[in-house]
Formats: structure tokens, sequence, C-alpha cells
């Protein structure tokens, strides 16, 4: 029962959709019926500008970070469940919110928070992969892109560094992830419509 419990209480973290809460509550605006539709950091960015978009995307960074962190709570120290798969209950509670109707983000910041978790070097390695892929490519899609790809090979050399199995197959699946819901921009990409950054 408690297994069960605390799985759920990942997803209903990874759930709490910070996008359209921010939104509606200091902007008066359902980011989801504007810019991409999107309920994620970057429409933030566009739709209700830097400061927003800053909030929504560390929000979200932390629900990944408290999901894997929930074993620490006295309730819950005796599961058997690996850290790292409540933060894909989490990751998953991003992409299919329950708080708003299944229709989520593409679990970039939240996999990040995953990430802080649990390896906090490898989370700094990603985040200067993303900024400068950023800085070279000015598509935050496409950064997530190349992250969701070396995310993974970081991971398999820490692996054969240190044995840990269960980060590279769970940043695997995170980028499998990622992946899979920019299947829309990867097409944008290819027909150079995908939109750029102008504040980097």
């Amino acid at each position: 029962m408690e297994n069960t419990i605390i799985i759920l209480a990942a997803y209903l973290l990874g759930s709490i959709p910070s996008a359209l809460w921010i939104g509606k509550i200091f902007y008066q605006t359902d980011v989801r019926q504007h810019g991409s539709g999107n309920m994620g950091a970057t429409n933030t960015f566009r739709v209700l500008g830097k400061k927003a978009g800053i909030v929504v995307t560390l929000l979200d960074i932390l629900k990944g970070t408290a999901a894997v962190l929930l074993p620490l709570l006295p309730y819950f120290h005796e599961t058997t469940i690996h850290p790292l798969l409540l933060g894909v209950a989490a990751v998953i509670g991003h992409i299919f919110p329950l708080f708003a109707n299944l229709r989520g983000g593409k679990a970039v910041a939240t996999s990040g928070g995953v990430l802080l978790g649990y390896n906090w070097p490898i989370f700094l390695l990603v985040v200067v992969t993303f900024l400068i892929a950023l800085k070279l490519t000015k598509m935050v899609s496409l950064t997530s892109i190349i992250v969701s790809i070396l995310g993974p090979i970081y991971c398999l050399i820490y692996y054969l560094m240190t044995g840990d199995l269960y980060l590279f197959l769970v940043v695997t699946l995170m980028g499998f992830f990622i992946f899979y819901r920019h299947r829309a921009n990867i097409s944008r990409i290819k027909e150079g419509t995908e939109p750029k950054i102008k504040w980097l």
C-alpha cells in the first residue's frame, strides 16, 4: 500500500499544472489558448513573458526533484520503490496531468528536476549543455531534442564508471518521452518554420 501511495503522490506532484495556474491566477490567461497551445515553460515565456516563464520553469523542475525526494519523508521511509521511478511517475504526471484534462507539457524541465534530485552533477552538465545548445541554435525545441539525446549518453558514461544502471535506463526513457513529444517541432525544424528565441 505504501508503494502505491508514494507512486500516486509522485504522479500528483507532476500533475500540478504550473503554467496553467500561473497564467490564470496572475495573468487571467489560459496558456493553452495562445502560442503553441502547449502547457509548458517555453510557451509560458512566449505568451506571458520572461518573469512568468522563469517561475514556471523553476516550479516544473521542482516537481521532478520533489518526487525523487519523497522517500526522505518519514511516512515513506520504508518504501521499496527506487527514487528514479518516482521521477518517472512525476514526468508522466506532467505529460498527462490529472488537474488539466491530461493535456500537459513536454516534460523537459520536470525531467531535469528528476536529475537534480538524484544526481546534481549530471543535472548541471545537462543544464550547461542546454544553455550552450540554446545559444547556438536559438530554438528551445531543438535544444531540448539535443539534450534528450546527450543526456542518456552522459548517463551511459556514468554507468560505465559507477554501475548505476537505473540512472541510465530512466534518463533514456525520459529522453524518449521528450523526443516523442517534440514530433511536431521536428517537422517545423525540417521546414524551417520553427520559431527562434530573441532574448539570448
